[in-house]
Formats: C-alpha cells, structure tokens, sequence
C-alpha cells in the first residue's frame, strides 16, 4: 500500500494511525478530520473541562514529541467513497486516493427535532458543543437534561456542582437499565436524588417552548418543566451516511467482522461507527467506549496491511466508567442475559459496592461504585476467562 487514509480525526482515528506506523508502514498517511481541531479526549467534556478545571490543552491526545508523520486533513468532512476509482470525496470538493481506508468518522448526537435554532438547547459530543454549553452553564439558573444515560447524568452532576437547579427527565421507567439492567441503573441512578437531583422518569418529551430561547421542557403526560438552560443527551447515530452506494455493508454503523474488515476490500471499521462481529455474543455489537476505540484499531489495522487476511483479535469485554456526584462507576462485560446480579462485596445503600452479573453461573459482567481496586482484580479475571474462552 502507497496510501492509507483514516477517515475520523478522534481517538479511534488517531490510534489506528498509531498502529499503522507501529506495525511499519512506512507509506502517505492522510487523517481526515470534519472538525479543525487536532485528536482530543471526549469523556472530560461532560465534567472537568464543562466545570471549568481542565484547560483545552490538557485535552489533547497527542504526545508533545509525536510525529507520524501524517497529513492532517482537517475541518471537512468525507461525502463519499468512490470505489472504481479508490477515492475520498471531501465536502469542501478534493478527493483523497487510497489504497487502504480506516473508516473512523464516529457517531454525532441525536438532536429534537424542531429545535434547530432554538438558543439555550445543547448538545454534548465536541469540543465546541462543550465551550457552548460551558458558557451556557456560568450564567446559573435551571437546567433541564433529556435522557438519564451517562452523559446526561454526568452533565447534571456537573452542573448540580457548579450550583444549577437540576432536572433529569427520562422516557424509560429506570435510568441506565439497558447497560446495568434494571436493579443496578435503579441503583445507580438515585445518585440524583441523594444530591438533590429532580430524576423523572417513565415519562416522555412532548416538544419545547419557547420563541427564540428555550423556555421550558413540555411532558408528554401535560407538565412542563420551567429551563433556562436544556440539554438533549439521547444517544448518538453513527456518522456512516457518506458510505452510501460504496459497496461497504452498513447495518447500526458500519457490519464489520471480528478483525473490523468490511464487505469492500482494503476498508476497515474502527471506534463509533463500526458494528464489530462478537464471537463471544455470536452478534454484532456497536461498543461506543473510550476503550474500544483505544484498542480495537490494532486488530483493525493488522487486517488492513494483510489484506484482508489478518487473524480476528480476541476482544476484550466491553468496559466503560463514568464520574458522578464525587463517585465512581466502572463496568465490564454485558449485562444483557444475565439471569443473576449479586453484591459480593460493600452495600448499595452507600453506593459503594461490587456486582457480579452471572448468567448459569459464570460471571459475565462487574459492576463497580467506588470500588476500584476490587474492581481491577475482577475486571482482569472476566478479561482472562473471556482469552481462554
């Protein structure tokens, strides 16, 4: 290959420009970024940086002696990949020829429909969507956040810290049910109420009011929730609607096997964007985790400079963490099929304790609030059982 070019500048594109140069390829490497700025880590946007205690250059991902000798491609985004000829169309009218592809263009935040234009609605997955709402946040006053997920529990802690009155509103009966189950999002999600924390739930929203800045949060059961200030955390769609008609199979992102090939040869799949095969779970599975998109681009890559040959990595269960109102959650592996959920260790009561997932016996996830050391120990059994496996 004379050419590969990573299409996504975030950590998933950065780490798959890593692997390349790491595995020796030594050929033009071209990252192309829709935002102008330079790889940056996303999880402090929805705490640190919006509180105001982590400056933008501590955000940087970059090592100050890196060079990867890469062109950076930046603040255009790709409209479309041309397979006959092997090339990236960019919106701003070039075109990038490759003969491999890292398709890395993650996921962007589900907006309300209807609120386009509307001032005081945010939401948070860049850099400038968190100086936005940053500045939003330091005039005070009430904050709404639609969706009890964990960006949008991170932003009511945050903002609760920085002295907001707080509500969150979420459609489904319990917060976090999807990736906790139902007893521990239950759990984790009176972390609100401990604090003071208005949590709604089991009802849906109807619209928002207001003429030229948001003014309230209307319910669909007929209650409206006064805001100065709303922010929509409901999930995130994957950024794969330029691969339209380019021959590569998308199904929930991009369908990519358990070595992140695709259905187009010489194009692999990384971070948000790419639905992974697991052969653990026999199904495809979209991981939008820091540490999918820090890890898998290796498997990924090695594929790529196979062509198309490389050897389906193992992959690690999934794991994520979260900081809210001064605790800290950590989880690994799939709560989905578990048939029981125990507390081995400490008490939900005080929000510090350790939950095993098991499904016929065998652990297939950890929970963890305030408990990271314990945690470690189990996260490294579940990951080593999964190898053996």
């Amino acid at each position: 290959m004379r050419t590969v070019a990573v299409v996504g500048a975030s950590l998933a594109g950065l780490s798959a420009a890593r692997s390349l140069r790491k595995r020796g390829y030594d050929g033009r490497l071209v990252l192309v970024g829709e935002e102008s700025h330079r790889p940056y880590d996303r999880p402090p946007l929805s705490k640190e940086f919006l509180a105001g205690t982590l400056g933008e250059a501590e955000l940087a991902l970059e090592r100050d002696d890196e060079d990867l000798q890469a062109e950076w491609v930046l603040g255009t985004r790709a409209t479309g990949l041309d397979r006959a000829e092997r090339a990236i169309r960019l919106a701003d009218g070039r075109e990038i020829r490759a003969d491999g592809v890292v398709v890395a263009t993650g996921a962007a935040a589900r907006i309300l429909p209807g609120t386009e234009g509307l001032a005081g609605v945010h939401v948070l997955r860049t850099l400038d969507d968190a100086r936005a709402l940053r500045d939003e946040l330091a005039l005070g006053g009430r904050l709404v956040v639609i969706g009890g997920g964990f960006i949008g529990a991170e932003v009511a802690s945050t903002a609760h810290a920085l002295g907001l009155d707080v509500t969150v509103v979420e459609a489904a009966p319990t917060p976090l049910a999807g990736p906790l189950g139902g007893a521990m999002g239950g759990v984790v999600s009176a972390l609100h109420a401990d604090h003071g924390v208005r949590l709604l739930c089991g009802v849906g929203v109807k619209g928002l009011s207001g003429e030229r800045r948001v003014d309230a949060v209307l319910l669909e059961d007929g209650r409206g929730v006064p805001a100065d200030t709303v922010v929509v955390g409901v999930g995130a769609r994957p950024c794969v609607d330029w691969l339209d008609g380019s021959g590569v199979a998308l199904d929930n992102g991009v369908k990519c096997g358990a070595d992140g090939r695709t259905t187009l040869a010489g194009v692999v799949a990384v971070g948000d964007c790419a639905n992974w095969y697991d052969p653990h779970t026999g199904a495809h599975r979209r991981v939008e985790h820091w540490t999918g998109a820090l890890e898998r681009p290796d498997t990924a890559v090695a594929t790529l400079l196979a062509g198309g040959a490389g050897e389906p990595g193992v992959p690690r269960p999934a794991y994520f963490w979260s900081d809210q109102y001064g605790v800290k959650i950590q989880f690994v592996g799939h709560a989905a099929g578990a048939d029981d959920v125990t507390v081995e260790a400490g008490s939900t009561e005080d929000r510090s304790f350790l939950a095993v997932y098991r499904r016929a016996g065998r652990p297939v996830a950890v929970l963890g609030m305030n408990q990271p050391r314990l945690f470690t120990r189990w996260r490294k059994q579940l990951t080593s059982a999964a190898t053996v496996s």
